[in-house]
């Protein structure tokens, strides 16, 4: 392949490359422009890195038309947000806003959340993609205790404030003896206890 150098310090450069890359794909990359620009064939460099013609041409071809810099790695892009901007917006609060009277649940779980996509949003999202969705949008997977539609918070309150603690005798003391061994027991020795 005849190819010329982007900048003349491509070549040693090259060679730091290769010698500090871990990754095999990555590594026969830089491999295949250093072949390249030391004016092997094509057919000759997918002999020695034992790849493909159409590896070899893409990365080479790569090289010639934009440089070194189209040939390190990066992230891949991954799919776009089905959701546009404003939508996006409004699911968020959707989600901060918590259930409604409509869903008929005390708590919203993911399959929740992939109905509520569907029916309110118009789009379609695996579990998977609800939870990833939820991730991006800052939302973490904790489940708070549900609660019951007809709890009465007041009932429940006074309920703690009547109730005896169950450590504390009817005269309000404690009935807990400690002994050498360190473990709290019953409140009668064993000997008593026959």
């Amino acid at each position: 392949m005849d190819i010329t150098p982007h900048d003349p310090d491509d070549r040693s450069r090259l060679t730091g490359l290769i010698r500090g890359e871990k990754d095999a794909m990555q590594r026969d990359r830089f491999r295949a422009i250093a072949l390249a620009l030391d004016g092997e064939m094509t057919k000759d460099i997918e002999a020695k890195l034992g790849r493909s013609r159409a590896f070899v041409q893409r990365w080479v071809y790569a090289y010639r038309d934009h440089g070194l810099d189209a040939i390190k790695p990066g992230k891949a892009p991954g799919n776009k947000c089905r959701l546009a901007p404003d939508a996006l917006k409004r699911f968020r609060q959707r989600v901060i806003a918590g259930p409604t009277e409509a869903d008929g649940v005390c708590t919203l779980r993911g399959l929740d959340f992939q109905r509520i996509l569907r029916d309110e949003f118009g789009v379609e999202y695996s579990l998977n993609g609800v939870y990833a969705l939820l991730h991006r949008l800052g939302f973490a997977s904790l489940a708070p205790r549900p609660r019951h539609r007809k709890a009465d918070p007041a009932a429940q309150e006074q309920f703690k404030i009547d109730t005896p603690l169950l450590w504390m005798s009817s005269d309000g003391k404690h009935k807990i003896y400690a002994y050498r061994s360190g473990f709290r027991t019953n409140s009668e020795p064993a000997s008593k206890a026959r």
